[in-house]
């Protein structure tokens, strides 16, 4: 088995977190208990290992210990227990214009950094032009990188990373700063580089492009290693935590925005002129007209237990409860779905037979099932109506009654909704050409 490019064993850190830390040397000489202080472990005994060559993920929220780790490993700080061990030159690129001196041009900053990472003056001269053609950054190269926006620093302090020939290249989030082309040019890059053996570890929040470009990832939380593997099931199992723990902190909010909008129904139901109302299938009845009015909507999730959000590709239980004054012969009910940005989704609705010829009385609820929820991740309203059977007059409706918030999946959709369909592939010419040929030699 080859040696690992990076090694972690048993890595702990601990910062101290003073209380009322002297700011000079008169409140040190005269103030007490100045050096108070509170322990703080930034890491405890993380261990994993990164192939050589092989792209790698860190994963977590913010504070989890991601960037701590990449500054151990770049050499910055070094840790208080364990060992890290690399394997060639390493370059990093962990914040927003570290290393750079405002007061020098980009030109200067280049041979700077280069010096950093251990590149001579006449080494740096054959790579510069493919660093300033790399960055785009040719026409302000020469003026003071103080007057750079944050984008042209991510820029520039990528291209130099990713062009003084690195073994080991260590990236945190700041690309994000870049704009859409010169993130897509960056990945294409880091994909480059992994082609060419160069060992990339990674921090980033994109979890689609850790499950897409990493052989192997590591899930942090609170300075400790909750799952490290395939990155493929690591990201899954930080996604699952990450989605129950939201749908947990939602329900509540649910709860209270369904009685805002019933207040709010009401209120404006008792203000609506009556014959107004009967003459629109839009509008609802007034309140105490009504023979049919919509009490509730619930979300539930294929447990049939309320959910505060659902997700993507897993099945999904909209259930409207309603309460009849009087028997009602085919009721039809049916709910508007609408993007965040207001674009018509959906609107399912129950037909004639839906309802079997049934009537309904005194309370109940309908429910539309979902086997397999085919958007993708984000937020939606939810409207819902109830109509007679001809459906020209509107017993009742309450528009944006329930927001369905819907998580990723392990496989992400991309667009608004997944149509569902299957590819099939049929034989090329060529390889019929070949598969007919094998049959002549026989």
């Amino acid at each position: 088995m080859s040696t690992p490019a990076i090694s972690v064993e048993g890595v702990s850190k601990q910062f101290r977190l003073y209380r009322d830390r002297a700011g000079s040397l008169k409140e040190m000489i005269t103030k007490r208990n100045f050096g108070r202080y509170d322990e703080f472990w930034a890491l405890k005994d993380v261990s994993f290992e990164v192939a050589e060559g092989t792209m790698y993920g860190l994963v977590g929220h913010n504070g989890s210990g991601k960037s701590s780790l990449l500054r151990l490993i770049a050499g910055i700080q070094r840790p208080t227990s364990g060992r890290i061990t690399t394997r060639g030159r390493i370059s990093a690129l962990l914040e927003l214009g570290a290393g750079f001196h405002p007061d020098l041009t980009g030109r200067e900053n280049i041979y700077l950094n280069a010096a950093i990472l251990g590149i001579n003056r006449r080494e740096c001269d054959l790579i510069i032009d493919d660093i300033i053609d790399f960055s785009g950054l040719s026409e302000f190269i020469d003026s003071p990188v103080r007057h750079y926006s944050s984008g042209m620093y991510v820029r520039l302090g990528f291209a130099v990373a990713v062009n003084v020939n690195p073994q080991i290249l260590i990236v945190d989030e700041v690309i994000a700063v870049g704009d859409e082309e010169f993130q897509r040019r960056c990945f294409e890059h880091l994909h480059k580089l992994r082609g060419e053996g160069v060992t990339v570890l990674f921090v980033t929040h994109s979890l689609g492009l850790v499950r897409g470009m990493c052989e192997r990832a590591a899930w942090l939380e609170h300075g400790v290693v909750r799952a490290e593997g395939n990155a493929g099931e690591v990201v899954g199992a930080y996604l699952s935590e990450v989605n129950e723990a939201e749908a947990a902190r939602l329900l509540e909010a649910d709860a209270k925005a369904l009685e805002l909008a019933a207040a709010a129904r009401l209120v404006i139901s008792e203000e609506s002129d009556a014959d107004e109302v009967r003459a629109s299938a839009h509008v609802p009845m007034e309140a105490s007209a009504r023979p049919v009015s919509i009490t509730g909507v619930d979300l539930l999730g294929a447990d049939g237990e309320p959910v505060g959000a659902a997700r993507s590709r897993e099945p999904l239980v909209v259930r409207i409860s309603y309460e009849a004054r009087e028997v009602i012969t085919h009721p039809i009910f049916s709910f508007a779905l609408e993007s965040e940005n207001s674009v018509h989704v959906a609107t399912p609705g129950m037909s004639w037979d839906d309802m079997g010829g049934r009537t309904i009385e005194g309370s109940g609820h309908v429910e539309y099932r979902i086997d397999d929820l085919r958007l993708s991740a984000g937020m939606y309203r939810i409207s819902v109506a109830a109509h007679d059977a001809n459906l020209p007059v509107c017993f009742d409706k309450i528009e944006n009654v329930r927001t369905l918030r819907v998580q990723p999946a392990d496989r992400e959709i991309h667009g608004m909704v997944d149509l569902g369909g299957v590819w099939a592939t049929s034989a090329t010419h060529d390889q019929r050409g070949e598969s007919d040929q094998r049959e002549r030699e026989r």
